[in-house]
């Protein structure tokens, strides 16, 4: 094995507790376990591609892909000839959570959202600073953001929605106060505007607009319930520029108006 300064190391065998690093390596890179570890191994990629070979083939982990080698299962992994891979790997004893996915020696999925990207490497490098510190509880704020980056892979593995409708479901709530330009997402997508209309309808039984309204109007529920905003607020918070529109939109997805509602939800 190979540090990322280029040493030649004894490959490290379990410890039963929480480690890893960050690795930016060559094709030179390669690590063989013919015995396997008793540890899973969790990895991300940021640049380039790695290879996980098992006996059940092989698999590459590319940019943005998050990847689960299982326990006890014989491996081998390395840099793809010709290019680097940079990535964030931690080693772990197994948690509940690992049960919530389905039974591969070696899991990979794509996370086309940066939003979960974004929280996938965040977790990572939470693991690698709190197992690095190892100040008092390190191991259950380790085992937290290991359970976050489980369950967010668990997520996409449930959702199996188009890619491209997944980055436009992030970009409506990431926009969800900003007035909403179907080309512009598309754009962004990297699809005309007809072809990704069609598509989101198809995955999710909404036009891009109607969802978008869904997702207002849940967002000004909850202000007005928990955070005392009046209907008027709320309607202005979430990106309503009319409140008639707002009401006409609160109706069809509550059966009330949104004064009507919030006044129900007033504590007695």
């Amino acid at each position: 094995m190979r540090t990322p300064a280029g040493r030649h190391v004894k490959p490290l065998e379990s410890t039963g507790t929480i480690f890893g690093d960050h690795f930016d390596q060559d094709d030179a890179y390669r690590l063989r376990r013919p015995h396997g570890m008793k540890d899973w191994l969790l990895v991300y990629t940021l640049h380039g591609e790695g290879y996980v070979r098992t006996p059940a083939g092989e698999k590459r982990c590319g940019p943005g892909q998050l990847g689960l080698l299982r326990a006890n299962i014989a491996h081998e992994y390395g840099t793809v000839k010709g290019k680097r891979w940079n990535f964030l790997w931690i080693h772990y004893p197994g948690l509940p959570e690992n049960r919530m996915l389905r039974y591969e020696e070696f899991l990979v999925e794509t996370l086309p959202d940066e939003r979960v990207r974004g929280r996938v490497e965040q977790a990572f490098r939470n693991v690698l600073q709190d197992s690095l510190d190892r100040l008092d509880l390190w191991e259950a704020l380790c085992e937290n953001s290991l359970r976050e980056i489980l369950l967010l892979l668990a997520q996409r593995m449930n959702k199996r929605l188009d890619p491209r409708v997944e980055q436009t479901l992030g970009l409506l709530s990431r926009s969800l106060k900003e007035d909403i330009r179907i080309d512009a997402i598309s754009r962004e997508i990297g699809i005309s505007g007809s072809r990704l209309a069609h598509l989101f309808k198809q995955e999710t039984g909404y036009t891009i607009v109607e969802h978008l309204n869904q997702m207002r109007v849940r967002h000004a529920a909850l202000l007005m319930t928990h955070s005392g905003r009046t209907a008027n607020e709320a309607a202005q918070d979430v990106g309503f520029n009319s409140y008639n529109h707002f009401a006409d939109q609160f109706r069809k997805q509550y059966g009330v108006s949104p004064r009507q509602y919030r006044q129900a939800c007033k504590p007695t």
